[in-house]
């Protein structure tokens, strides 16, 4: 294992001890180094662009890596892809780096590479990185999309809805089917969590619509990225450097500033309290540092200022970079104790006051006139305060920055891609995994209630069309007993009808007739006899032909 740079500081005059530490560079006749010990109180590098920012975070990441302390930082220009790569005679700096480095007697330095892991939001200039929507949470994604506290309550309602139904939610289409979940049954949430607008719920949708359009839907899903993975040593001890591919991303400087706040509260979250260690855990940059704040409610910028105090009793230091020391909040700021201030332009009454207040700051030095010298530095100077020892900030000194190892400059796309292909990582995030959640499950739920509306539907139409046919076959049988009556009626009254019932008549008249006198020659005898009994042989005939013709008749 490398040690970290060693440097003689003389003690008491000629008494001469060796000080292990991070070796920032050389200021008022001693070295300035980062002591392990107090690197997790935070810091903050700023100067005007131009000035020498990205050297220095340069040449303190490679410290922190050489010390077997790994580092994350956003690679916001492309520049910082070079800490993998070993710097070069060839390179148009090597005539100043190596005068830089004899000047402050660094008799040790080489060049040398870092080793590295890429990483992407968007996968393609490094690892994918990703995050479920459950673990950003409702505050951070409310701050991401720009939501008012209105929309900000009912993303909540969301989240705490999802969770007690055991709705997962991964990625953006989950999120998208919880709300339209919840606006479906506003009347119900609101009764018991309060009022849930279907405009508001609208609102969210929009901005997740534009959340979207800026690549945030490459971000969240899974696999989620493991802290693990970005704690960790090479074969020989040295940290890690993990740097993410800020470049495109800085076009939407929300996910960014969201994205780094995330992982600032990942680590603060997961990472146990382990007090002041010997060395930190994790040194996390921020680049571009006024992106996290701009804009940012007073609630997040509590919420920040708590993580960043915190933290720090979880082994992880935090440094913010950024080219005005005014755009960190003071409440943050007086966090931060180990400080490198590159020039600034007084220019502006703005500017003028981001002097005063870096000369504020520091711990005077009577031999340095900071608001001066502010204005005067050169490109590789900066003004250095770093914590001691016992925990004090040293007296600002006008400090001569050391010259970084590696490249300065960026990876060609072949380095970058031979960098992330024989990394430790390997291809564990590369393929996006989409197991089920909120969005299947409330997908199946809502074709179930469909089947169950169909089928209920089916029956009734189909009750409804046996209803309509027995009604429809009753009607017909009636209207057919109808026609065969009118029919026989009709039968009835036709000429021909009334013509055969005439003659049956008449033929049922004359056959009675007929078997009347028949029966009664029978029974009276013939006509002497008729005659003979007139009286009563006739009364007689009379009767039974009566009967007879009636009988016929009938």
């Amino acid at each position: 294992m490398r040690r970290p740079f060693a440097i003689p500081v003389p003690v008491h005059g000629d008494t001469m001890r060796a000080m292990n530490g991070i070796f920032i560079g050389m200021g008022g006749g001693k070295p300035q180094a980062i002591d392990l010990k107090r690197a997790n109180r935070h810091g903050l590098i700023a100067g005007a662009t131009g000035t020498g920012k990205t050297v220095t975070l340069q040449t303190m990441v490679e410290g922190f890596s050489r010390a077997g302390v790994p580092s994350f930082v956003a690679d916001v220009k492309g520049d910082l892809s070079g800490l993998g790569l070993a710097g070069s005679a060839m390179g148009k700096t090597h005539a100043a780096f190596t005068a830089r480095a004899a000047e402050l007697g660094m008799t040790d330095w080489a060049y040398d590479a870092a080793p590295v892991q890429f990483w992407d939001l968007f996968g393609t200039q490094g690892h994918p990185v990703r995050a479920t929507v459950s673990e950003m949470g409702p505050l951070l994604l409310a701050r991401m999309m720009g939501l008012n506290e209105t929309q900000e309550g009912v993303l909540t309602i969301a989240f705490h809805v999802a969770d007690k139904e055991g709705l997962l939610l991964l990625d953006l289409d989950d999120l998208q089917a919880m709300l339209a979940e919840c606006a479906a049954r506003a009347d119900e949430l609101t009764t018991t969590y309060g009022n849930v607008s279907k405009q508001s719920v609208g609102a969210i949708q929009r901005a997740l619509l534009q959340l979207r359009t800026q690549g945030g839907e490459h971000f969240f899903g899974e696999p989620a990225l493991e802290l693990a993975d970005l704690i960790a040593t090479d074969d020989s001890g040295r940290g890690v450097v993990n740097i993410l591919a800020a470049d495109q991303l800085m076009a939407s400087p929300k996910l960014y500033a969201t994205f780094l706040l995330w992982l600032l509260s990942e680590l603060f979250e997961q990472l146990p309290e382990i007090g002041d260690p010997d060395k930190p855990k994790l040194v996390f940059f921020f680049d571009e540092a006024h992106l996290l704040f701009d804009e940012a409610a007073p609630a997040l910028i509590d919420t920040i200022e708590r993580v960043v105090r915190l933290i720090r009793s979880k082994g992880v230091g935090v440094y913010f970079i950024t080219q005005n020391p005014i755009d960190v909040p003071d409440k943050i700021a007086g966090q931060l104790g180990n400080r490198v201030q590159h020039a600034l332009r007084a220019f502006t009454p703005r500017d003028q006051a981001a002097v005063r207040s870096a000369a504020e700051t520091f711990r005077a030095n009577s031999g340095v006139d900071v608001a001066t010298a502010i204005t005067e530095l050169k490109v590789g100077e900066a003004l250095v305060s770093l914590l001691q020892p016992d925990g004090s900030p040293s007296p600002v000194e006008r400090t001569l920055i050391a010259p970084p190892r590696s490249r300065v400059g960026p990876a060609t796309p072949e380095e970058r891609k031979i960098l992330i292909e024989t990394d430790a990582v390997g291809a564990k995030y590369d393929q996006a995994v989409d197991r089920e959640s909120a969005e299947e499950l409330l997908a199946a739920k809502t074709q179930e209630a469909a089947a169950a509306a169909a089928e209920a539907k089916a029956a009734t139409e189909a009750d409804k069309q046996a209803a309509q046919q027995a009604k429809a076959d009753a009607k017909a049988a009636k209207e057919a007993e109808r026609a065969r009556i009118a029919e026989q009626r009709a039968a009835a009254n036709s000429p021909w009808a009334k013509m055969a019932s005439s003659a049956a008549r008449s033929a049922s008249s004359s056959i009675g007739r007929q078997v009347a006198n028949e029966i009664g020659k029978q029974v009276f005898g013939g006509g002497s006899r008729r005659r003979s009994s007139s009286a009563g042989g006739g009364i007689v005939g009379a009767v039974v032909r009566g009967v007879l013709g009636n009988l016929f008749r009938g």
